[in-house]
């Protein structure tokens, strides 16, 4: 077992760079948001409430590459390689059946999805056009995630790092491109933000494609993406599907909250959308440990280092909480310089929201950097995704959403205390959280033994 000081170095070479392609992902979405700025807040609200239908998406591919990563972390402790592989080509597979589903759904019928989020006609006509394009992502973004989720797993980290670079810097040229009408070409709007994605997301699949034929690792094989998969699709499933079901009904609570403040207005719906991408560069550091948690317990589990894992786990849940409350810090002191960026891009009343709004969050990030290190790292990496899935499904829905309804349409607070009502919802569900994780029953080793 590692000293603490080893141990510390250990974990911050797995996290680090798992920071820096959450920090990428982030600047893209920052990207969108400040250039959408420069169009009309209009368009920035229809991106932000669109971009809900896609985060269901994206966390059915994280569940499902959660699901591989588990798996492919304990089998590549194990030392079995060839069964990494079938675990990667297993989950494109299914990646690929999922992005085809939704981009059928996306590609024919944007403006009813839009109304389900709002009900202002330009917001959903903007809406509509940035969904309809952004579908053809969807048939890139589900193999990226996956493939780079199962390089992870294994402590192959560069590739993820280098990929999420690139796709930043195509992403932001393509989004100023066609925003600004820049090289002769048409000024877009709304939907050259979606387009520029698209194009970022090929570039992705690409970098992957060419790098899994050059590797001696880990590779993504043909044979493995149309085999049977027999008592290993089994083992797939039982760690996927709850955590997929837990993604998603974690996604669609999100939806739900985006929903409730859409129908109060949209200058809350633009406070909110600068208020989530603030937090999530203050979430980036302990999700980043988060991450790294996965793969450390599971490598671990998979080596059958029992003591070890469960002792690691309490490690990086300390390292996450001084992380998250470091996080706090720097969202208060950002706060003054983020106000004064968007106060001639929104509305008086939206930079209100916005200001209140950034106070509240620093404490929902510390209940999610715990949720999250506990539920997504310690649980998972021992194979028991369904305890997440159990606690989000009652917290979320017969607790959370409840609640921040009842005070938006029962009781008909003011905007703000909803706000406050809705960011209680990671404290809801710790005192179950913290009572499972000392109990110890997630600490299991899942691989078999196959020829």
């Amino acid at each position: 077992m590692l000293n603490k000081k080893d141990f510390l170095k250990y974990a911050s070479k797995l996290a680090f760079p798992i920071m820096i392609q959450n920090l990428i992902g982030t600047l893209v979405n920052i990207a969108d948001t400040v250039m959408l700025g420069y169009v009309s807040q209009t368009a920035m609200s229809a991106s932000s409430l669109a971009n809900q239908y896609t985060f269901i998406l994206f966390c059915l591919y994280y569940g499902m590459a959660t699901g591989a990563s588990v798996l492919c972390a304990q089998y590549w402790g194990k030392g079995d390689k060839k069964t990494v592989e079938r675990i990667l080509g297993l989950a494109e597979r299914i990646s690929l059946i999922v992005s085809l589903v939704f981009f059928v759904i996306s590609f024919s019928m944007p403006t009813t999805i839009m109304k389900i989020f709002t009900g202002s006609p330009d917001t959903i006509a903007a809406g509509s056009e940035y969904l309809k394009v952004i579908s053809f992502s969807f048939m890139f973004m589900g193999f990226s995630q996956v493939f780079m989720s199962a390089l992870r797993s294994i402590g192959k980290i560069m590739l993820p790092s280098v990929t999420y670079i690139v796709s930043l810097c195509v992403n932001v040229i393509c989004n100023a491109t066609f925003i600004f009408g820049l090289f002769g070409l048409p000024k877009l709007g709304v939907t050259g933000v979606a387009l520029g994605t698209v194009i970022a997301r090929i570039t992705e699949v690409l970098i992957c494609l060419i790098y899994s034929l050059r590797s001696s690792d880990v590779r993504f094989r043909i044979k493995y993406f149309f085999a049977k998969s027999g008592i290993l699709f089994q083992d797939f499933m039982k760690i996927a599907t709850p955590a997929v079901i837990n993604d998603v009904v974690w996604s669609f609570a999100s939806s739900a909250f985006a929903a409730i403040l859409g129908h109060i207005g949209d200058d809350m719906v633009a406070a909110n959308a600068v208020a989530v991408m603030v937090v999530n560069i203050g979430a980036i550091a302990c999700r980043g440990f988060a991450n790294a948690t996965t793969i450390i317990v599971s490598q671990e589990l998979g080596k059958d280092n029992i003591d070890a894992a469960r002792e690691y786990g309490k490690r990086m849940l300390r390292i996450t909480m001084v992380v998250s409350l470091v996080g706090c810090i720097i969202i208060l002191a950002l706060r003054p310089l983020i106000l004064d960026f968007y106060r001639d891009k929104l509305t008086e009343t939206a930079i209100y929201y916005l200001g209140i709004f950034i106070i509240m969050t620093t404490w929902r990030l510390v209940g999610e950097g715990i949720n999250t290190c506990l539920i997504c790292g310690c649980f998972r990496g021992g194979g028991d995704s369904r305890f997440g899935m159990i606690i989000d499904s009652i917290f979320m829905w017969l607790v959370a959403v409840p609640l921040t309804f009842l005070a938006a349409y029962v009781l008909k607070l003011p905007p703000v205390w909803v706000y406050f009502v809705m960011t209680l919802d990671e404290f809801e569900k710790m005192p179950v959280v913290f009572i499972h994780y000392i109990r110890g029953k997630w600490l299991t080793n899942i691989t078999r033994d196959f020829d």
